[in-house]
């Protein structure tokens, strides 16, 4: 979760200059998050003109990184580009501190950042984190390419484009993710130790930040489903409660089900919605600070309260500001929870301009607790009622650039198996072989969607698969169905 970013202004600067200024604008940064917790939009303005330039001046660890930068620019048997020197200590140094949520941004990652939270971008639509040597996906964001390929939350991304994520920087990561609508990019994943891959066409992310509708069977109830939160979510997500209610919704499930997360100051006009005025949404507490409680308050979080009875859905893949809604809802507002543990990312991030440099560091400011007092990072919020999907929700993807046929025996061939079950094409006791049965199985879903029928899977035939998966899981929502039926009964 992120605080708002702000306007940067890149420019060139020496290599003392330029490692001052981060200093610098670290302490500008965590004193400006105190203020933007407060609620202020005052700026601190920042004090480099008054720093000292000279190399006697610098701290001893600081010297020695200004000569390592002298030797190898001048004594390199080929000539560097200084900025790829200058770039590479800042990336260590924030990469240093082990957090996977602190890093270095040059030009272009800053403004993917800030695409991201104006709710504008092109990629995959997926929120992901470093850890170790993958890339783990928090979760897929509604309408994405990543979630129409049946990406899920914990996947852990090992190549992209058969390049190795272990030794790349979060930010170099994503860079490669991410492209131009209809470009393609290939990733290996794993799932539960078992590798598959997937190719995905780059897409246009849908702006739109709150999707909703009436239910299909109850009229009295609406469904609104928020994917992240962004700048417009707040009014996006008025306009939802309201025009259903116009379409005679008396009760409501509101699901943050695989939300990513986003900005702190969606998150809190989100929660001031449904929390009386004066109690807690949530805490934070910065490094040797005593927590500091936000209340609800509709003369600056917004006027619009909810009335009405309503539950809220969770998953895994809900966190960080998903998670802040979670907190407030059940602890200030006694509305029920629904669906299975959240993430678990209890820390804020700010993001900060190098003053006189050609990027941000985007950094862990402090954590956040819930209304309550309650620390859930690593933890994740439990639901009040835990309903998991079915199993075969975690069913790997069937590749379509691989070929499965009759006397094949494989991890792939089992997971195979295991869909044309799930869609009631049965293969017997066949396991993790490709069997007279399978093949049997296979001809009949290919007459079916009238495909060539071959008995082969490939191509056409397993793209038909996961989409007839992902129809399925789509179809046969539990949690969505306990959410109907504890509304129906109050």
């Amino acid at each position: 979760m992120e605080q708002d970013p702000g306007n940067k202004q890149p420019k060139k600067v020496s290599l003392t200059i330029y490692i001052l200024s981060l200093i610098v604008v670290l302490v500008v940064g965590i004193a400006g998050t105190s203020l933007a917790v407060r609620g202020s939009d005052e700026q601190p303005e920042s004090t480099m003109s008054t720093q000292p330039e000279t190399q006697n001046q610098l701290p001893d660890e600081l010297i020695q990184v200004e000569e390592l930068y002298s030797v190898l620019m001048e004594n390199y048997f080929e000539e560097i580009d200084s900025q790829v020197l200058i770039e590479g200590a800042l990336e260590g140094m924030a990469g240093s501190i082990g957090d996977p949520y602190t890093e270095y941004l040059d030009v272009s990652e800053s403004t993917s950042l800030q695409e991201s939270t104006d709710g504008e971008f092109e990629g995959i639509g997926a929120e992901v984190m470093k850890e170790g040597e993958f890339v783990r996906i928090v979760s897929p964001i509604a309408g994405s390419p990543a979630e129409a390929a049946g990406l899920q939350a914990n996947d852990m991304i090992v190549e992209i484009d058969g390049e190795s994520v272990a030794e790349l920087s979060l930010s170099d990561a994503v860079a490669l993710i991410r492209g131009p609508k209809d470009s393609e990019v290939t990733l290996l994943l794993q799932r539960g130790g078992e590798e598959f891959t997937v190719t995905l066409t780059r897409d246009a992310i849908p702006v739109e930040s709150v999707v909703y509708e009436m239910d299909s069977n109850d009229p009295s109830i609406g469904h609104i489903r928020i994917t992240n939160f962004n700048r417009p979510t707040y009014e996006e997500l008025v306009n939802a409660i309201e025009t259903l209610k116009e379409q005679g919704a008396q009760k409501f499930i509101f699901d943050v089900r695989s939300n990513p997360g986003g900005l702190l100051d969606s998150a809190l006009q989100i929660s001031n919605i449904f929390v009386e005025d004066g109690k807690p949404l949530m805490q934070s507490q910065g490094r040797g600070e005593e927590p500091f409680v936000y209340l609800a308050d509709s003369e600056n979080l917004g006027e619009y309260k909810f009335e009405g009875e309503a539950v809220l859905l969770i998953n895994e893949g809900s966190a960080s500001a998903s998670e802040i809604i979670a907190g407030a809802l059940s602890e200030s507002a006694g509305i029920q929870l629904i669906g299975q543990t959240t993430f678990g990312k209890g820390t804020i991030q700010n993001v900060a301009p190098i003053v006189e440099g050609e990027g941000e560091v985007k950094y862990t400011t402090g954590k956040w607790l819930t209304a309550n007092g309650e620390w859930i990072h690593e933890k994740g919020i439990a639901p009040d009622i835990e309903v998991a999907m079915p199993e075969y929700q975690n069913l790997l993807i069937v590749n379509s650039q691989e070929t499965y046929q009759i006397e094949d025996s494989s991890e792939e061939v089992a997971n195979l198996n295991a869909v044309l079950e799930a869609l009631e094409y049965p293969v017997g006791d066949s396991g993790d072989t490709f069997t007279e049965e399978t093949q049997s199985a296979v001809k009949s879903f290919q007459e079916d969607n009238a495909l060539e029928v071959d008995g082969v899977v490939t191509g056409s035939t397993a793209t038909k698969l996961v989409e007839a998966l992902r129809t399925l899981i789509e179809s046969n929502d539990t949690q969505y169905e306990e959410a109907v039926k504890i509304l129906s009964e109050e």
